[in-house]
């Protein structure tokens, strides 16, 4: 018992030790690009939920744990969108969210920026996944901004297609003080 309420206290003075962040939809952008017939397509997630535990001082004690809602999918073409959501892409019925989480988080090269090492889960199939980013004090919070390549067929998104297999995503997130 004894062993216990010490684990608790010490979960308790970790969580108050590192301020943790919501990231919100408002101000945040999480966005791809792909080239289908060999042009640019940009679309955007939605629905942006989690926890960070951030310090900027601390970084490799920091923790990311975020998703979005996969059924936002908007490249403002709603046809596209409506397939995107289907079976052979997102699957979003069977597979909501998208699922961003850290593993290892480590200063960079300069003032402000880290680098990432997490797991990216889509459709069930997660992946590990590395990127620079920078970490930006706002009102309240942070924002958050990095870019990462990452190939959809490895997370069996779509298929043999006239899209390319890779894609661009950038993120720009801000998180409040929760």
């Amino acid at each position: 018992m004894k062993s216990v309420f010490l684990i608790l206290i010490a979960a308790w003075s970790w969580t108050i030790a590192f301020a943790q962040y919501k990231p919100v939809d408002q101000g945040s952008a999480i966005q791809f690009t792909v080239q289908n017939f060999g042009f640019d397509v940009t679309g955007t997630f939605k629905g942006i939920n989690g926890t960070i535990y951030f310090d900027q001082q601390k970084p490799a004690d920091a923790q990311f744990n975020v998703d979005i809602d996969a059924g936002t999918v908007n490249t403002d073409n709603s046809l596209r969108d409506d397939h995107l959501r289907g079976e052979s892409y997102f699957d979003v019925k069977n597979h909501p969210r998208i699922k961003l989480e850290s593993l290892k988080i480590q200063a960079g090269d300069k003032t402000g920026t880290y680098l990432f090492l997490g797991k990216l889960t889509i459709k069930n199939t997660t992946k590990n996944i590395f990127f620079p980013f920078t970490a930006t004090a706002v009102a309240d919070g942070y924002q958050f901004n990095g870019t990462f390549r990452i190939k959809r067929k490895d997370f069996g998104v779509g298929g043999t297609s006239t899209i390319s297999d890779e894609l661009q995503v950038s993120l720009n997130v801000i998180a409040k003080k929760s």
